[in-house]
């Protein structure tokens, strides 16, 4: 797998080529979270926006499909005492309906080929009046963001689709997500962070 080769160098090529959006978008999304909160992170990858999260909140269940970047998650955030990490498929989570206050998906609904079926999965275990937090990178947005996702995809990396802000807000509106608000984190491959809302 791609992501297992891939993730001892993420953090490494991430912070060289886009380090203030990387940090950046951890941060903002740190800002989002209550220290109530329990929080499920789906696609932790290396635990970029974990280790953000981590100290904000009651609880924090980090996962990603990829062993290799659970272990190197596992390196980052392992000093914190109330975060657990798993691996899980995004589209069928292993967890209860209504479990987490705030769920976040970091940089994987670009990746996947039924995107539809993971919002509902995060919808589903995220409790009444909680947020669902989606930051994706909007690649297109930039000419240097489109060689970046290039060199990736030579590399072996699977995107589904590519946006920039405007077909971001068209991607979650076609869903019946009208009510998303968003945060870009500018850069040089910026960051669009869709938040919404359970009812």
């Amino acid at each position: 797998m791609f992501w297992d080769k891939a993730a001892a160098l993420y953090d490494l090529f991430e912070n060289i080529y886009n380090g203030k959006v990387y940090s950046g978008t951890g941060k903002k999304v740190a800002e989002m979270i209550d220290s109530s909160d329990e929080v499920l992170e789906c696609a932790c990858g290396t635990g970029a926006i974990s280790e953000y999260i981590a100290p904000k909140c009651k609880r924090l269940v980090a996962t990603d499909f990829s062993d290799g970047m659970l272990k190197q998650a596992v390196k980052k955030c392992g000093k914190f005492s109330n975060a657990e990490f798993k691996k899980a498929d995004i589209t069928a989570l292993e967890f209860g309906d209504q479990s987490f206050d705030k769920v976040v998906a970091g940089n994987v609904i670009h990746l996947l080929p039924e995107p539809q079926k993971a919002l509902a999965e995060l919808f589903r275990v995220t409790k009444s009046g909680g947020k669902i937090i989606v930051p994706t990178y909007i690649n297109m947005s930039k000419g240097t963001g489109i060689v970046a996702v290039n060199f990736i995809k030579w590399l072996g990396a699977d995107f589904k689709r590519q946006f920039d802000l405007a077909s971001y807000k068209e991607f979650f509106e076609g869903l019946g997500h009208k009510d998303a608000s968003y945060t870009v984190v500018e850069g040089r491959m910026p960051c669009a962070i869709a938040v919404m809302q359970k009812e």
